[in-house]
């Protein structure tokens, strides 16, 4: 088809089929769900960390007076905090598994390296990937639905000083919004027996217009999003190395060597 004087255009022909073969390796659902864990994994541990801080801060300022009231708080936040550099650390390496897995399954599948096989070895080494990513997707589950509690939290608090803000406009009695309350021992975020353990009225009111209270509530609201975004990664590594290992076991009883 193409004049054989002119090497160059063979080498680059040579080069355009090894990119499709390299192309034709990678795998993308393992790929899109690597990058899919570290954005969500980026914003739970960052912006948890820093919310938990902040929550701490606006505890001990507003809701309790005596510092034994919120020392298991502290001590929870503390701990809960030295458990994110671990989750960091863990799902990042675990991700990189997960990455290699997926190329040594999609390569194995589609024989793009000549000599390279599967071996009994390396399915079982894929079911285990399988089995301990669902096993994580469901304790994740877990995770994702706590995270929701402080968004849940702030968000009746912003919608508790809204409302202040609306009596307040309408009626000018002092007295007609200092009954609604924002109680933070409800939540267990402080003991029954704690003091003053809420805000109302105008203290409520002024404390949603702090610059802490809308950072804390932004920062929830992404580790939330973020959580969901690593909960939908690991649903995805767990249908792609589902997919590929079955495929590998439906190989293997017709005969192939892959």
């Amino acid at each position: 088809m193409f004049p054989v004087r002119q090497p160059w255009l063979c080498k680059a022909l040579g080069c355009y089929d090894c990119c499709i073969r390299c192309l034709g390796a990678v795998p993308y659902p393992s790929l899109v769900a690597t990058l899919l864990c570290f954005a969500g994994m980026a914003l739970f541990c960052g912006c948890g960390h820093e919310a938990l801080a902040n929550t701490e801060v606006l505890v001990e300022t507003y809701f309790a007076r005596n510092i034994q009231d919120y020392v298991i708080l502290a001590s929870f936040i503390k701990y809960f905090q030295y458990v994110i550099y671990g989750l960091a650390s863990f799902f990042f390496l675990y991700c990189i598994l997960l990455l290699a897995e997926g190329f040594y399954t999609t390569s194995a599948v589609k024989q793009t390296f000549g000599e390279f096989r599967s071996t009994r070895c390396g399915r079982c080494l894929s079911l285990t990937f399988i089995v301990v990513t669902y096993v994580l997707a469901v304790i994740w589950l877990a995770v994702f639905a706590f995270t929701s509690i402080p968004v849940f939290f702030f968000f009746n608090m912003a919608q508790t000083c809204h409302t202040i803000n609306i009596l307040a406009e309408t009626t000018p009695s002092i007295n007609q919004h200092s009954w609604v309350c924002m109680d933070a021992r409800q939540y267990g975020l402080l003991p029954w027996n704690a003091m003053p353990g809420k805000a109302c009225g105008m203290t409520l009111a002024s404390i949603c217009k702090t610059k802490e209270f809308f950072i804390t509530y932004d920062l929830y609201i992404a580790a939330f999003v973020g959580a969901g975004i690593a909960l939908l990664a690991l649903f995805l590594y767990v249908v792609a190395t589902t997919y590929n290992y079955a495929v590998l076991r439906f190989l293997g009883r017709k005969g192939l060597r892959c």
